[in-house]
């Protein structure tokens, strides 16, 4: 078990304060380096996609690879960074309820200020796959109820969203009874996966009241792409941008790539590349040059 320090009290709660003031967006990071260049772009709370340290940590589709090990690594070099809260994807918590507790706790311990928690069979898959199934209603109440639990216990305040892919495994009307049940035991967070229009984001919001209700967007998914702004009018004001920046991150390396192949050299990068000063400012070389200097001079 981990013995690092947990994540700061206040997090867990700066993202409810956050969430009261608005609609907060979350975009997915999976390294240090995803979690530096979303901070400097503004935002507040981050988001540790189970989907994006799957895919770049193994080159493998969101089918059940990544193990808690995995996630736990990724949020310990996510909220080094600092700058704010950080949300980790806890899939189905890796086994029965007690694993749920247990993975609570390892990645509350390694940085993380929130956990996504779902319904799917385990080995799960990314929720705007084809092919998902739920288990059974209890046993995920169950998991919420082990880390509610835990939570009071420790006195450790984790932001808990609860997720669920009732949606496309049975049918929405399923999915929001199982919102409600964990609405009911507590849980900060309620996560209807995948609706696949407006009407239906609307339906959520208006039969789960009482809670904060998380969207999913991502691009050529099953959910309609809209703004914060619109959810916010559909009563979803937790949103998450998993897939962005590895989307975007894949598509510049593979065209920097085509292009070395192709040239053997980038003489003229244009818009291709960050200049080597704008990456010396990612990095923080000044503060590392500074630092190096004045260890120098004792």
């Amino acid at each position: 078990m981990s013995t690092a320090a947990p994540v700061p009290r206040d997090s867990a709660e700066a993202i409810r304060r956050a969430v009261a003031a608005g609609p907060v967006l979350m975009p997915g990071v999976y390294d240090a380096l995803t979690a530096r260049l979303s901070r400097d772009a503004g935002f507040d709370v981050l988001f540790v996609s189970g989907f994006a340290v799957s895919a770049s940590r193994m080159a493998v589709p969101d089918l059940g690879y990544v193990a808690l090990a995995d996630m736990a690594d990724a949020a310990r070099a996510v909220t080094r960074i600092g700058g704010g809260p950080v949300i980790v994807d806890a899939d189905t918590g890796y086994g029965n309820a007690l694993s749920a507790r247990h993975t609570a706790e390892t990645l509350a311990r390694s940085g993380a200020a929130g956990i996504f928690l779902e319904d799917q069979e385990w080995p799960k898959r990314c929720g705007h796959f084809a092919g998902k199934r739920v288990v059974d209603r209890d046993e995920w109440l169950g998991k919420l109820r082990a880390v509610l639990e835990w939570r009071a216990e420790t006195g450790i305040d984790l932001y808990l969203v609860a997720r669920t892919d009732a949606r496309a495994a049975i049918d929405l009307d399923e999915a929001i009874v199982r919102a409600k049940a964990a609405r009911d035991l507590g849980v900060d967070a309620a996560f209807v996966e995948a609706p696949q229009s407006v009407d239906e984001l609307r339906r959520v919001r208006e039969e789960v009241p009482g809670v904060t209700l998380v969207a999913n967007m991502i691009e050529g998914g099953r959910t309609p792409l809209l703004t914060p702004s619109e959810l916010d009018e559909l009563g979803h004001r937790l949103i998450v941008s998993p897939l962005t920046g590895l989307m975007a991150a894949s598509r510049a390396i593979e065209t920097a790539m085509g292009r070395l192949r192709a040239d053997g050299v980038l003489t003229q990068p244009g818009d291709l590349l960050m200049g080597f000063e704008e990456f010396e400012k990612v990095t923080r070389m000044d503060d590392h040059r500074a630092r190096g200097e004045r260890y120098a001079e004792d």
